[in-house]
C-alpha cells in the first residue's frame, strides 16, 4: 500500500492520522518538525504528502513550496490537512503547489477518498 508522510507540529493530531491510515492499510511516516520534513521525505520518499498549515517556519505554505521546488517531490501528491477554512488559505496553497485541501476537523471517509483520488491521478 501507498506510503504516507504527514507533517504537524501537534503530536496528537499527527498520532491520530497514523492510527486512522495504518487501519486502511497506508504505511505512515510522522514528522512533527517542519524543518526536518524535506531531510525525512528524501530518505522515506512517500507516495503522498498530508501538511498542516500552520507550523512554525516553514510553515505549510513554505513547505508545499520547498517540496515542489525538490526535483524528487514535483509530483508527488499533497494534500493539505488545516483548520484554516478561508478562501486566501485555499488560494495561497493551491498557489503553492498542493493538489487538494482538506479542513479539520474532518470526517475520517472523507479524508480516505481524498488519498485515494490524488493516488489514482
Amino acid at each position: 500500500m501507498a506510503k504516507i508522510m504527514m507533517v504537524d507540529d501537534d503530536k496528537l493530531v499527527t498520532e491520530l492520522l497514523q492510527k486512522l491510515l495504518k487501519a486502511e492499510g497506508f504505511e505512515t511516516v510522522a514528522v512533527n518538525d517542519s524543518t526536518r520534513a524535506i531531510e525525512v521525505a528524501k530518505s522515506e520518499m512517500p507516495d503522498l504528502f498530508l501538511l498542516d498549515l500552520m507550523m512554525p517556519q516553514p510553515d505549510g505554505f513554505r513547505l508545499c513550496r520547498m517540496l515542489r521546488e525538490e526535483s524528487l517531490f514535483t509530483r508527488t501528491p499533497i494534500i493539505i490537512v488545516t483548520a484554516l477554512d478561508d478562501g486566501d488559505s485555499r488560494a495561497v496553497a493551491f498557489g503553492a503547489g498542493a493538489n487538494d485541501y482538506l479542513t479539520k476537523p474532518f470526517h475520517p471517509g472523507e479524508l480516505k477518498d481524498k488519498i485515494m483520488e490524488s493516488l489514482e491521478s
